[in-house]
């Protein structure tokens, strides 16, 4: 496929490809009885993504929550996100990296310039892969040799760079891979990407938005015998950045605290370490043994510089006289640290037998992951916020997947998780059997209608469960005292009897498949679903009842705990017409989520999301011309305090030229239209009820951006 595309034939559709991600065995995405979408390395270099979100625009129930001065991407599957409710994976290592603050609750770092592909599979249907995912599951592969080195080429490189207005965008890698012997693979690569700081559809400037990225990735593949295969991979990230916004109003001291704009900033370095191990046995006439063992570990350290603080301060007994600082993120100078390591392992075989005309696979496996979260600040409030821990989490499953004929399929399962969170004063776990039945029929050809029920559990986060302590009060007075000897604005209170949520989803779903409809050759790939998932126990942080105090009146005390419901039901399709000359695709949704026991909505909803892509393929289809329209809805349904998300419309134009085998041009226009943008709601602060202004200056995305780039390949045999 690879081959075809880098001579500018027509690729194969998204959804026809190969995928492991709903059931753990090889099948087609429009073929998977689950509600899964892939994305190609071809589709990736087409779009010249700045970062990962811009690569999921047609991926029904897919929405972010990013700053733009924090490279960190923050997935949201159908209303979910934050302490692991979506899995996130890379080359089979879970990324867990959760700090708090005004931003989202769980982030990773991974530059799209190093993705080979991406499966997504929305809701707990995924629950086999692992722990957690009551909102689905993102796995991502790095490129591999594959990738690079084309069929009959011994060794290959591709040469890639691009640049981009808005502000000074630029890219560049380099990646190639030699076949040592027909065991043995070496591949490695590296990126550079950096950019300035970009103006949004009001011709504003956005601070900080600026950053700089350097990676490298290298494997090493031995097929030690027939039908074994052994990878060692290692991926480094290393990204520079300021977050936080400076001050756009008054700085006196005497000022009061909700006239004072911005926040404090903070010259930030984080790398990311990933480290992999894999060991996969497969041959075509062994029916017992269909093997694949993942190792890894994952490291995410995150060293940051306070640079400016947002007001005046005569030291107040925190600073030094001079130095600007308050004791919620200490002093201008001073240093903080985050660093999550995360260990796992992940094993599965597939056993296949058939029964007469039954076919049956039985897959079966177990994984397990340790967190363990270091948080230092030695004067701000960083480490009560997000506090260390340690927390383990593992589970095993079964699962019968079962065809009879051509027109019957049925998938089962059931799958055991356990956790055991520790930190020095709490002790807490909890375990759980999660079921999980899908059924579809194809009475006809192409036409699979299907039924599915799955339960999805997750466990406390670290920060949800011993979160404890005064929050800090920039320099004003306390306002209350606390239970631990502290004091400030407020108090978080830890949780040991938080329980694990439990997502119950239920979805109808139909996929549609056809070929050579009006013309020779043209193709329809089609997938349908409604889905209702009623979270039980969903985690959510709560105020207290307000009291009085001489500065007004405010809770006492913020702790996480069990409401007792949410419900997130929705529509989604993805659809693809292929006339091989010409092709266009609708794909997006319609969704709506409530805290039942409030009727208030959830602030995390995207409610709509409409997709049209049209394309052309010219000059012997050695050139692609593409449109793509996005329709967002506003999420005016929120809880008090919250600014709402804004709707809007992004065009954004695409070229693909290739111009010979081993040569393709780019060019693209992002927001075509200069739309100003925020694509999610905005939480306000916890005391005065104002906007979290960091947040707010922060979140609206790029204005118009243009992109041209190229492409050399290098080979031989």
């Amino acid at each position: 496929m690879n081959a075809r595309a880098q001579i500018g034939r027509a690729p194969v559709q998204s959804l026809d490809t190969i995928t492991v991600a709903a059931s753990k065995t090889e099948e087609r995405a429009i073929d998977a009885l689950a509600p899964v979408s892939s994305v190609s390395m071809e589709q990736i270099q087409g779009l010249q993504p700045n970062r990962l979100s811009d690569v999921f625009y047609n991926v029904p129930g897919v929405s972010f929550q990013e700053r733009g001065d924090d490279p960190a991407t923050v997935i949201n599957i159908r209303g979910l996100q934050d302490f692991g409710r979506v899995a996130v994976v890379v080359d089979g290592a879970r990324q867990n990296y959760q700090r708090s603050g005004h931003n989202a609750n769980g982030s990773f770092f991974l530059d799209p310039e190093l993705v080979g592909g991406v499966d997504v599979v929305r809701g707990p249907t995924s629950n086999i892969y692992g722990s957690g995912a009551i909102g689905g599951l993102v796995s991502f592969r790095t490129k591999d040799i594959n990738d690079v080195v084309r069929p009959g080429e011994r060794w290959g490189v591709d040469m890639t760079g691009s640049g981009g207005t808005n502000n000074a965008r630029g890219l560049g890698s380099i990646f190639g891979g030699v076949r040592a012997d027909p065991n043995v693979d070496v591949f490695g690569g590296a990126v550079y990407r950096t950019q300035g700081n970009y103006k949004d559809g009001n011709g504003t400037e956005i601070g900080n938005t600026g950053n700089e990225l350097a990676a490298g990735l290298m494997k090493l593949t031995v097929r030690p015998a027939d039908g074994h295969e052994v990878k060692i991979g290692g991926v480094f990230q290393d990204y520079q950045y300021s977050i936080g916004q400076q001050n756009r109003g008054a700085t006196t001291t005497a000022a009061p605290l909700a006239a004072i704009a911005g926040s404090s900033v903070y010259s930030s370095d984080a790398k990311n370490y990933l480290g992999t191990i894999t060991y996969k046995y497969s041959k075509p006439d062994d029916n017992w043994f269909d093997w694949n063992a993942t190792v890894y570990g994952n490291r995410v350290e995150n060293d940051q510089v306070k640079t400016y603080n947002n007001r005046i301060s005569t030291g107040g007994g925190v600073c030094p006289i001079g130095t600007p600082g308050n004791n919620i993120s200490g002093c201008v100078g001073d240093r903080r640290g985050y660093v999550l390591d995360t260990l796992g392992v992940d094993v599965n075989n597939t056993t296949r037998f058939n029964v007469g005309d039954w076919r049956n696979a039985v897959t079966y496996g177990f994984d397990a992951f340790r967190d363990d979260v270091v948080t230092t600040d030695a004067r701000g409030n960083s480490d009560v916020t997000t506090p260390s821990g340690v927390r383990t989490v593992s589970g095993g499953f079964i699962q019968l997947k079962q065809n009879y004929s051509t027109w019957f399929e049925a998938i089962s399962a059931i799958r055991y998780d356990r956790y055991d969170l520790d930190s020095r004063t709490v002790s807490t776990g909890g375990d759980r059997f999660s079921p999980k039945i899908t059924l579809g029929v194809t009475p006809m050809a192409g036409f699979t209608p299907y039924v599915s029920y799955a339960e999805g559990y997750r466990a406390p986060s670290i920060t949800e469960t011993l979160i404890a302590g005064g929050h800090a009060t920039g320099g004003g007075p306390a306002l209350f005292a606390c239970p631990d000897g502290t004091s400030g604005l407020f108090c978080f209170l830890p949780n040991a009897g938080l329980r694990p949520e439990v997502g119950k989803n239920k979805e109808v779903g139909l996929n549609l498949k056809y070929n050579d409809i009006f013309t020779s050759g043209d193709s329809f790939r089609g997938k349908f679903n409604v889905f209702r998932n009623d979270v039980e126990g969903y985690i959510d942080l709560v105020a207290s009842t307000p009291t009085a105090t001489p500065f007004g009146t405010f809770s006492q005390f913020y702790q996480y705990q069990n409401i007792a419901h949410a419900r997130i039901e929705g529509v989604e399709a993805e659809t693809m017409y292929d006339a091989g000359l010409w092709y266009v695709g609708v794909a997006g949704h319609l969704i709506r989520g409530k805290n039942v026991a409030t009727n208030i909505g959830l602030a995390t909803i995207t409610p709509r999301k409409i997709t049209t892509t049209g394309g052309v393929r010219l000059l012997d289809r050695r050139l692609i011309l593409a449109a793509q329209w996005s329709s967002f809805g506003a999420n005016n349904d929120v809880p008090a305090g919250y600014l709402p998300s804004t709707g809007y419309e992004l065009v954004n134009l695409y070229a693909t030229w290739h111009a010979t085998k081993d040569i393709m041009f780019t060019a693209s226009i992002d927001n075509l239209l200069n739309q100003y943008y925020r694509p999610y709601s905005i939480p306000g602060s916890s005391t005065d009820g104002t906007t979290q202004n960091d947040v707010l200056w922060s979140s609206p995305g790029p204005g118009r951006v243009y992109k041209a780039g190229l492409k050399i390949h290098f080979g031989g045999a």
